[in-house]
């Protein structure tokens, strides 16, 4: 099911915030009924991207990801910030990783009119994003391919991107620790992540301010591992540990630009 323009927006507002907010607060910024409100909330209860509690909502708990097209509505305009701002900087003639997840696929879609790359990725999506730029190589890797997140994994995956040596390792996380750590949500996801690290010449971490203090149960990597940090925003403890870990930080999307982003309703 699609979602609408309000709902997208509550969608945004609730990661900002931290992962609650009121039904009193939400019906109040959009100027709408409350029971217009309750059945936003319903539907993106039933879809799994939030989780309905007394008086309002909160993000889902989970060990297990999000199926991919429930990720693909939930903050876009701060993964097409990311993506432009990450295309951009990508010399012509240089290789890539580009790995799982939603944000890669956006960087592809900002990639179509590049002027020449060869990448290397397990992303589906991905692939044939750039089938539409022939000055660029994608070489895709084989594998199981997972349905509900539109990639190949598996050992054959892994085996295939070590064969690399590539100039730009790009990678999403299933979230970031408050110590720093890179979690993913399975063994698969983090060998992944750990190939294209060891064999980047600069490894890049591609990640919105949603995946920071989200829980995902295996460990990948950490922050002191990454040369560049691409993101829309940074909470101050992210921030703070950025500093302390000499991680560079682009920002994309600065928070005024977020919160003005949302002020406009359906």
């Amino acid at each position: 099911m699609g979602l609408s323009s309000r709902q997208k927006k509550i969608l945004d507002w609730l990661q900002q915030t931290g992962g609650t907010l009121s039904s009193g607060t939400i019906t109040e910024a959009f100027g709408v009924s409350a029971q217009t409100i309750r059945k936003d909330l319903n539907e993106l209860s039933d879809q799994g991207l939030v989780k309905r509690v007394h008086g309002g909502i909160t993000l889902p708990t989970t060990n297990r990801n999000l199926s991919f097209s429930n990720r693909q509505v939930m903050n876009l305009g701060a993964k097409q910030a990311i993506a432009k701002a990450i295309v951009d900087s990508l010399p012509e003639g240089s290789s890539v990783f580009l790995g799982i997840g939603t944000t890669p696929q956006q960087i592809a879609l900002a990639m179509v009119d590049h002027p020449g790359l060869i990448v290397v990725t397990n992303n589906l999506n991905v692939a044939l994003t750039l089938c539409h730029n022939p000055r660029i190589e994608t070489l895709l890797a084989g594998g199981r391919v997972r349905p509900d997140d539109q990639d190949i994994m598996g050992e054959d995956t892994t085996r295939f991107f070590r064969r690399f040596r590539i100039n730009y390792g790009i990678f999403g996380v299933g979230g970031i620790g408050a110590d720093g750590t890179l979690v993913d949500f399975s063994p698969e996801e983090s060998h992944l992540s750990q190939s294209i690290i060891a064999n980047s010449e600069k490894r890049i971490l591609v990640a919105d301010a949603s995946k920071y203090l989200r829980n995902a149960p295996v460990i990948s990597s950490h922050l002191n591992e990454v040369d560049e940090f691409f993101t829309d925003y940074l909470p101050a403890p992210l921030r703070a540990l950025c500093e302390t870990e000499s991680v560079p930080v682009i920002e994309c999307l600065p928070q005024s630009e977020l919160a003005a982003s949302l002020s406009t309703a359906e």
